[in-house]
């Protein structure tokens, strides 16, 4: 389903940051847009952005859910914005938080969260219902043997098993540099 971002403009609160960008709404059903002006008052401006698919996959279909089940349904708009003075660009919409997570631990790119419509909030819930299975759990079983009566695998293989078998290999290592330093000082003389 396209979706149009409004996305408004604002005066910024210092001197190197001219405006403040944030995606304010969607537009669902939209045609495309470039940077159109919706409407102004004072300083701030609303701006149709762009126009983007959101699409749904079933492998998501948990995190809609998830999604759908917050107080506020939402839209996640991710943004890029190479420089401070300049539009961002939209990169992507997506219902899934787990997604727009992603997104935000980058730290490249921005993710504005913004309240779903309702005839959005319907077609995702349709969706979720037809394609969500919930993942049922299953409990590991314990098996009943006894796996201490056999001693395969005891101590290291590295290490000859004449006397301790707990040994550890460091002894068998102190016992290797003794003796590469014997054949070190016969090679000398």
């Amino acid at each position: 389903m396209p979706l149009g971002v409004v996305i408004r403009r604002v005066p910024g609160v210092t001197k190197w940051v001219p405006f403040a960008w944030k995606a304010v709404a969607v537009l669902p059903g939209s045609g495309e847009a470039n940077w159109r002006e919706l409407r102004s008052y004072e300083d701030t401006v609303e701006f149709h952005a762009a126009t983007r698919p959101l699409e749904l996959h079933r492998a998501d279909a948990e995190s809609y859910k998830h999604g759908l089940s917050t107080r506020v349904p939402s839209i996640y708009v991710v943004m890029r914005q190479e420089i401070a003075s300049e539009p961002p660009e939209i990169v992507l919409v997506t219902a899934s938080p787990y997604e727009a997570q992603d997104y935000a631990d980058s730290g490249e790119e921005l993710v504005e969260k913004v309240p779903m419509p309702e005839g959005l909030v319907a077609w995702v819930r349709d969706f979720v219902d037809a394609h969500y299975e919930e993942e049922i759990f299953v409990k590991r079983r314990r098996r009943n043997e006894r796996v201490d009566l056999k001693d395969d695998g005891i101590g290291d293989a590295r290490i000859e098993q004449t006397a301790d078998v707990y040994r550890a290999p460091s002894s068998v290592k102190s016992r290797l540099v003794t003796t590469a330093q014997k054949g070190a000082v016969e090679v000398k003389q």
